[in-house]
């Protein structure tokens, strides 16, 4: 059966990008690159914008603000193009220019229920929120990561990733520091009926 993580990178106060800011708001460091290098080989889910907005940078488009990619962002990029990749959309029209990408007009957590029963490997969001908040409702996320960098973007921050959330508990299973200032968090998340009557001591 395979795995679903949830993976997100967000700035202290919850935002998925800034307005302006360059990738990985311009503060990733070589720990943090090093570890990116390391992560196992993982099957992309994603909805139609990230689909449109990654698609464009890997075709050449450069974020608004920018003159030309970083070397860090090329990498990931590229990182991506090679990696296979599973679209959920109603509004993409075949064949997907992308490379390795994948259209599917399935209801999207029906489809990667399936995909968690049939398949061995790890499956992976990729920005995507409304995806993400979806498949997390239908309690089908086993890991939900977020690598926190150390900027508020209270006056340019875009994308709030946990609008609409319903209300989860985590359990932690990981943390870890990176270049001494970017944080790691991973938990087991358990989404609740209602909230729990005692906070456990």
């Amino acid at each position: 059966m395979s795995e679903l993580l949830v993976d997100f990178i967000t700035s202290l106060d919850g935002y998925a990008s800034g307005e302006g800011w360059p990738g990985f708001w311009g503060l990733e460091g070589p720990e943090y690159l090093a570890w990116l290098g390391e992560q196992p080989e993982a099957t992309y889910l994603m909805g139609a914008n990230t689909y449109r907005l990654m698609s464009g940078f890997a075709a050449g488009e450069v974020p608004s603000g920018q003159d030309e990619f970083r070397p860090e962002e090329e990498a990931s990029v590229d990182e991506l193009t090679q990696a296979s990749k599973v679209v959920f959309s109603s509004s993409l029209e075949e064949p997907l220019t992308w490379a390795n990408s994948t259209l599917v007009r399935d209801d999207a957590v029906e489809a990667v229920r399936a995909m968690k029963s049939s398949g061995s490997g790890l499956l992976s969001t990729i920005g995507s929120l409304s995806l993400c908040r979806s498949l997390l409702r239908a309690g089908l996320v086993d890991r939900f990561r977020v690598v926190m960098f150390p900027v508020i973007t209270g006056a340019t921050g875009e994308e709030r990733i946990y609008d609409g959330y319903p209300d989860v508990a985590l359990e932690m299973t990981e943390h870890r520091t990176f270049d001494g200032r970017i944080q790691l968090v991973e938990y087991k998340p358990r989404v609740l009926e209602h909230p729990p009557l005692a906070v456990p001591a």
